[in-house]
């Protein structure tokens, strides 16, 4: 039994005349009454009485008609469920992310996916960048949001939104009254930085661009968030260097400049499992490029996988 038995069986029950359902399929009558017998050989049973004049579902026949409306039913839905998949429009997607992101345009993104897909199951996660690695090798991620250009084996990273570092002082500090600070003047401040087992590559970033300037920082105090570095920051304990959405959070006691020194490979970087072919994945990471397309190009010498 094929598909196209049911499709001429619905349509002669619907007419109960086999002329005007022949014209309906477009094809000749003698074949439809052929197609139509055969169906009942098949089952073993009448589906249709026929006269000269009148043709009438059997009770087998009603049955059939009720049968077959749900099959299809049934098989539309698949399809368009199975297409919607394909597209990416129905699944789940489990995403990690710096917390620092939220301060970008990360939560419109967010926003815009929920939109667009709103069958699948948006899973978010604040992880550090080390605690993302992790996650997406174990495959309890699928897409991680981290603030450096790393390179690790099986993962594709590209930088989606530029970004530069600024620098945190408390409000009285004496550099505050400069318009931009020159790195080489921060030899003998104390740092609070983000520790280099949560985020190496950020850490390192900071740690080479100060000793590129002609000295190494002295790390005074290490925090994970970078709300609490600010804190830090605020409290008097040091100086920070921290993403320039930070300003976007608003901090008494704080005040941000920016750098003489560009830091590269600064921003934010997406970052999944090379060989992962997710249609939501791809959802979700064409959705990123589109929404920051405006946005100035990433700082040179990025990783790309």
């Amino acid at each position: 039994m094929e598909l196209r038995h049911l499709h001429y069986f619905i349509t002669v029950a619907e007419e109960l005349h086999f002329s005007r359902a022949a014209e309906r399929l477009h094809i000749s009558q003698p074949p439809l009454s052929q197609q139509i017998q055969n169906l009942e050989d098949e089952l073993g049973v009448k589906l249709f009485e026929r006269t000269k004049r009148q043709v009438h579902l059997t009770e087998a026949g009603k049955v059939f008609l009720e049968r077959c409306y749900l099959v299809l039913a049934q098989l539309e839905q698949a399809i368009a469920v199975t297409q919607q998949i394909g597209r990416g429009e129905v699944g789940q997607l489990a995403i990690s992310f710096v917390g620092t992101a939220m301060f970008t345009l990360l939560p419109e993104i967010f926003r815009v996916f929920r939109e667009q897909f709103p069958s699948v199951e948006l899973r978010l996660h604040e992880l550090t960048t080390a605690q993302q690695i992790q996650a997406l090798y174990d495959k309890q991620v699928d897409i991680g949001i981290v603030r450096s250009a790393i390179n690790e084996p099986g993962l594709s990273v590209e930088c989606f939104l530029p970004e530069s570092l600024v620098l945190a002082l408390p409000e009285t500090h004496p550099l505050s009254a400069q318009t931009q600070v020159a790195l080489s003047s921060l030899a003998n401040e104390s740092f609070i930085l983000f520790p280099a087992t949560m985020g190496p590559v950020f850490y390192e970033q900071i740690i080479g661009s100060c000793q590129q300037a002609g000295f190494r920082p002295k790390v005074a105090q290490e925090a994970v968030q970078m709300q609490t570095i600010v804190g830090l920051v605020a409290a008097g304990l040091g100086i920070a260097i921290v993403p320039a959405s930070l300003q976007n959070f608003p901090r008494s006691g704080v005040i941000y400049r920016p750098l003489k020194e560009e830091i590269s490979n600064t921003g934010l970087y997406l970052t999944w499992r090379q060989h992962d072919s997710s249609p939501v994945v791809r959802a979700f990471l064409n959705l990123a490029r589109r929404t920051t397309q405006g946005e100035s190009t990433c700082q040179p010498n990025q990783q790309s996988a």
